[in-house]
């Protein structure tokens, strides 16, 4: 049984007309408009701007914290107290340095060698006593040079007066010029003249000769000799080889003391003083204030005061360091500061303040008597004044810092 072809074209009708009508395709639409795309394009961008400016803002803040924290933490937080005023005292005691009422290095007058000493340390001497002599044949030889030239110039005027004398009369019969007698003269007066520097001459070398031998300027005691039999001895201070010795005067002691300004007006010459040392526990030696130097140290804001001590039996030791008790009545108040509050720099005792703004100013201050756990405060700072406890070194003039809140009880005594 043959089958037909069929046409293309009817093929394709039939199939068209076999679709379901459900599964038709949707009629054409034309493009989206232009306005709607716009809107939401800038939406996308608003959102990521929003979002970005957030991200941004909060970083910031992020940074500005801790960029305060760090700043709060480079501040050192500190614990203040302040300075407890204490009533006036009827003493005053300070520190004060013992020294020499006279004290000087003997040097040698003349160049040779030393022959030998009579005086070693710790020898008691009394002025114009013999310390030591000096071998000097240069100067020796020089002295008798020197005399035998005076001699020379001696037994020259000898003749130059015979001349002179001699054309002197021939002038008066007309013998001789007058140019030729004033010749005759002014060798003479020349002779005498040459004379007269001999004779100084004899006396310098003399005199330099005379120091041969070595005397105490004043009495004293021998603190130190330099020197041996045979050493190589040069004139001159400053010139190696030239001290021989140092004699101190021991009796009186001069006691130096440096008197804090709020205590000056009360410090006057004949003001009894008594000195106590630590190798004489019980001992008091008594003396007087001599002399002020009549003006503040602008430096140390103190009067340098002089007491003068009898010693003697030499026990006092110059070079010593002793406190000095002043009979001196005065109403100044005085305050304590605790000790762990100090700080030693190469300026001296110092001590850290905060003032209103929090900020640290270094003060110097002027000791008075240790407590121990506290320190007697003569000037420097005020009883209002802040005063760090436990002070850092690295603590600068001017640093900001925090102060820590004060814990009841937190005084010092």
């Amino acid at each position: 049984m043959s089958v037909r072809a069929q046409p293309p074209s009817e093929m394709t009708q039939a199939n068209e007309h076999s679709v379901h009508p459900a599964l038709e395709r949707p009629p054409d639409r034309g493009p989206a408009p232009a306005g709607r795309a716009k809107i939401l394009i800038g939406a996308v961008l608003l959102v990521l701007i929003t979002a970005g400016t957030v991200t941004l803002l909060s970083k910031k803040s992020e940074e500005d914290a801790l960029a305060k924290e760090t700043d709060a933490a480079a501040v050192p937080t500190v614990a203040v107290v302040q300075p407890l005023p204490q009533s006036a005292n009827d003493e005053l005691v300070l520190p004060g340095n013992l020294q020499a009422y006279i004290e000087s290095p003997i040097f040698a007058r003349t160049n040779g060698y030393l022959l030998r000493w009579y005086k070693d340390i710790g020898s008691k001497v009394q002025k114009g006593e013999l310390l030591a002599a000096i071998d000097t044949p240069e100067v020796d030889q020089q002295l008798l040079q020197a005399r035998a030239s005076r001699e020379q110039v001696r037994a020259a005027l000898g003749l130059a007066k015979i001349s002179a004398d001699r054309w002197a009369n021939l002038r008066k019969t007309d013998s001789v010029s007058q140019q030729e007698a004033d010749q005759q003269e002014s060798g003479y007066q020349q002779a005498q003249a040459n004379l007269g520097a001999a004779d100084a001459n004899v006396r310098r070398l003399e005199e330099l000769e005379s120091f041969k031998n070595v005397y105490a300027p004043f009495s004293g005691v021998i603190t130190r000799r330099t020197v041996d039999p045979g050493a190589l001895i040069n004139s001159g201070a400053g010139v190696p080889g030239t001290q021989l010795f140092n004699i101190a005067r021991v009796d009186p002691l001069r006691v130096y003391v440096s008197v804090p300004q709020s205590y000056a007006p009360n410090i006057k010459s004949g003001l009894k003083a008594d000195v106590t040392l630590q190798e004489f526990p019980g001992q008091k030696f008594v003396g007087t204030v001599v002399r002020t130097a009549e003006s503040i140290d602008p430096a140390t804001r103190t009067l340098n005061t002089e007491v003068d001590v009898p010693n003697k039996d030499g026990k006092l030791l110059p070079g010593s360091l002793g406190q000095v008790h002043f009979a001196a009545g005065t109403s100044v108040p005085r305050i304590t500061i605790p000790v762990n509050a100090m700080l030693f720099r190469a300026q001296g005792p110092q001590v850290a303040v905060v003032d209103n703004d929090s900020k640290v100013h270094l003060r110097s201050i002027s000791i008075g008597r240790d407590y121990g756990a506290t320190l007697e405060i003569l000037g420097g700072i005020e009883a209002t004044d802040r005063i760090i406890i436990n002070p850092s070194d690295s603590l600068e003039e001017g640093q900001q810092v925090h102060v820590a809140k004060a814990n009841a009880g937190d005084t010092h005594s």
